[in-house]
């Protein structure tokens, strides 16, 4: 797609629209993860579980008392694979791009590596035994200087 037209389809409203979501999803996102892997929220959910116990018995221990918990535990779990999910994609994203840019940064590297996600699981393989190779390699000359 040519400059002047990803700049047409990045103005249409689809895209704006698109984009806008996104971006609220993402901060979002961003946020909730840091939020749910605060100490404060480790507190709050033993607080949680901890007034949910001591309720136990106010509840005579009835099966309403115990599908709380369950219902409860089940929807934020639900909820949390979604937000780790996309975390983490961003995660690998980042690193992947910081990773291409010092592999073009550094003439001697092999640049063919950038798009290695991207290879088969057998490419991937024959890449991953070439380096143990080169690290047994350097490992012996390293053992005899």
């Amino acid at each position: 797609m040519s400059s002047l037209a990803t700049d047409l389809y990045a103005s249409t409203p689809a895209r704006n629209q698109a984009s806008i979501w996104s971006d609220g999803f993402r901060r979002f996102a961003s946020l909730a993860s840091r939020c749910a892997g605060s100490s404060m929220a480790f507190l709050f959910a033993v607080g949680l579980v901890l007034g949910w116990a001591a309720m136990g018995p106010v509840y005579d221990y009835s099966d309403t008392w115990e599908l709380v918990i369950n219902t409860s535990t089940t929807i934020i779990t639900f909820l949390m694979v979604f937000l780790i999910q996309n975390s983490q994609n961003r995660e690998s994203l980042a690193l992947h791009l910081k990773l291409d840019e010092l592999l073009r940064a550094v003439e001697t590297a092999r640049t063919s590596l950038v798009d290695l996600e991207n290879l088969s699981d057998q490419e991937m393989d024959a890449l991953k035994k070439e380096f143990a190779e080169i690290s047994k390699e350097k490992c012996e000359s390293f053992r005899t200087e």
